[in-house]
């Protein structure tokens, strides 16, 4: 079961040396989408805070159905409320119309991957088989595929060629959390260009670092 007590995933360079996550590394970009949302919800006297973590435990319970049918276990879900059970439990009905059109056999589900070569870690959802091409796989839940989703699963493919796994596709499954939204698949058109802008990401980041450092 997902513990929503959890701190985040600790990467670890193998001296032991501490390294950021891809998320965090992303934290450096301007999020309009996220601030129009915000300000939206304040006009309406809404917390948006709150309404945030709820989706964020939904969208952490619909992770955890999504890869619990894809390691063939039970899920327990003993310590969310029904409202998110009922929204992730959409989701992954929407998972199951997505994956009745392909084949999908998976070789790892939420792996932790750290890259001696950048110095940086992050958690794969899926990397395995999809219609018969060495495929990652990253899974959203919510309204839209946003451009930086892309620049993460760059830095995620990244990940899995250093660690000698071959990746012929990348793809990212967006998984509405209600009955309007549907399901989004797409691809990476230019991988290239993607993990330039997140080594970019990386390196503003440590810059950033070094500024707070030396204040």
């Amino acid at each position: 079961m997902p513990d929503k007590t959890k701190i985040h995933t600790v990467y670890k360079l193998k001296d032991g040396g501490r390294v950021p996550s891809v998320t965090t590394i992303l934290g450096v970009l301007n999020k309009p989408a996220l601030i129009d949302w915000a300000w939206k919800l304040g006009t309406q006297g809404i917390d948006y805070k709150a309404v945030r973590d709820q989706a964020g435990d939904i969208g952490t319970l619909s992770h955890y159905l999504i890869l619990c049918e894809l390691q063939g276990i039970v899920p327990d879900t003993s310590d969310y409320s029904a409202q998110d059970i009922n929204k992730a439990e959409t989701c992954l009905l929407k998972y199951y119309e997505w994956s009745k059109a392909h084949e999908v056999k998976p070789l790892m589900t939420e792996a932790p991957l750290v890259s001696e070569n950048y110095h940086y870690g992050g958690t794969i959802d899926f990397y395995g088989v999809v219609d018969n091409q060495l495929t990652l796989l990253d899974f959203k839940t919510g309204k839209a595929i946003y451009q930086e989703h892309f620049f993460q699963v760059a830095g995620y493919r990244q990940l899995l060629e250093e660690n000698n796994k071959r990746v012929d596709a990348v793809r990212i499954l967006r998984i509405g959390r209600d009955e309007t939204e549907g399901f989004e698949d797409k691809g990476i058109s230019n991988p290239v260009v993607c993990l330039e802008v997140f080594l970019d990401c990386l390196d503003i980041y440590r810059k950033q670092g070094d500024l707070r450092r030396d204040t």
